[in-house]
């Protein structure tokens, strides 16, 4: 059986500064530490604030699974298709995310490995 847990919430912002904004009000709210990256700011590990526009039209939800090989085989035979332009994948050659071909509400969808 395969493991499913929600690993994180991206939002897509205009740019860094309203990235770097969005992750100082979640901080101010709820706690949640800002940390700078390269692409993206987190506001702990719950949401990415996406520095520019990436996939989803407003986001995307990445949900956390162990083996993310699995998960995709695991959806396709469930009929899910997925984005292989999207695949990441760790030094060793192991599938560390992708996303799923379609969007849900204007969200992309990716799993992650959360091992």
């Amino acid at each position: 059986m395969v493991e499913y847990t929600l690993a994180h919430v991206g939002i897509n912002c205009a740019n860094a500064e309203e990235a770097r904004r969005g992750a100082v009000m979640f901080e101010a709210m709820f706690g949640l530490t800002a940390k700078e990256g390269n692409s993206s700011v987190f506001a702990g590990k719950a949401v990415e604030l996406m520095k520019t526009p990436y996939l989803g039209k407003n986001g995307h939800i990445a949900i956390g699974t162990p083996d993310v090989a699995a998960a995709v085989a695991d959806l396709k035979e469930r009929g899910f298709a997925f984005n292989m332009e999207s695949a990441k994948y760790k030094p060793d050659g192991t599938l560390n995310a992708i996303y799923l071909a379609d969007e849900i509400c204007g969200f992309a969808v990716h799993l992650v490995g959360n091992k």
